[in-house]
């Protein structure tokens, strides 16, 4: 168990269900599962810009329309936003390049097809939550709140070949395990964000129980350790902010599962001496 400090940092208006983010150049990008913007917040000048990720991009989309954006990561000079897979219409990589401003958009459908099949989950309980890149290879999390409860990280190249699924024990709130909601890699480390909340559905949210931080072994998966930070919130997004031997500091968001246009992000610090 590793001292921890979890702070409110600051308020922002304008974004709704937060469920992803990544810190750089004193910037935040935001994403929201149910909206169609990409959001860039300056932090020292206190204002959010809206990018247009289609040409009808809106906000606080209906539940059964939404593309369920729960994944952020960089990859060279482009942010990849991947669609959760929970149902038809969530199978969507949108890729903006941060230099030209260019958006593209691809289906997913057939590669998260290859993804069900190869770690035995059927269509209802597909959610895959956190992506990152390295080494030539995608890792996508799968978040196991579905009644087949399947934690795990799917590792693939990048045409969706070469698929393996790693199942991932994680701890339990009154019998209830914890699912994964992001992940990042920080030097050899896989650091994750899981939530625990009382459903057996990927689309049906439940009662909040708690988060935890944890991290893995790149090289093994083997969970390193895990502590849990809140009892009452469902983080979704992790972004390393600072980094040293004494400390990691991460800025997490929340997603509040509301249409309220307004998103909490918090600082949490984990002392490593």
């Amino acid at each position: 168990m590793l001292p921890f400090q979890l702070d409110l940092l600051f308020q922002i208006n304008g974004i709704g269900s937060a469920s992803g983010l990544i810190y750089k150049d004193s910037s935040l990008f935001i994403i929201s599962d149910n909206s169609s913007f990409l959001y860039k917040y300056n932090i020292q000048e206190k204002e959010l810009h809206k990018i247009k990720l289609f040409e009808n991009s809106q906000e606080n989309i209906p539940k059964k329309d939404k593309f369920d954006f729960e994944s952020i990561t960089q990859k060279g000079n482009k942010f990849y936003l991947f669609g959760s897979g929970s149902t038809p219409n969530r199978n969507k990589r949108i890729s903006y390049n941060l230099t030209s401003a260019v958006i593209e958009e691809e289906d997913l459908s057939a590669i998260y097809e290859k993804l069900k099949l190869t770690a035995s989950i059927s269509d209802d309980d597909l959610n895959i939550e956190g992506a990152l890149f390295h080494n030539e290879k995608w890792h996508l999390f799968q978040r196991g709140n579905g009644a087949q409860s399947k934690n795990g990280i799917f590792v693939l190249d990048k045409e969706g070949n070469d698929i393996r699924f790693f199942p991932i024990p994680l701890p339990k709130i009154q019998t209830i395990e914890a699912t994964f909601t992001d992940a990042i890699l920080v030097e050899d480390k896989i650091y994750f964000l899981a939530a625990v909340e009382n459903t057996t559905s990927t689309y049906d949210d439940g009662e909040v129980l708690g988060s935890f931080i944890g991290a893995l072994s790149f090289d093994t998966f083997e969970v390193a350790f895990t502590q849990k930070v809140s009892e009452t919130h469902k983080f979704e997004g992790l972004t390393l902010f600072t980094h040293s031997k004494e400390k990691i500091e991460f800025l997490l968001c929340e997603d509040k599962d509301t249409e309220t246009l307004e998103t909490d992000i918090y600082k949490l610090t984990l002392d490593l001496k």
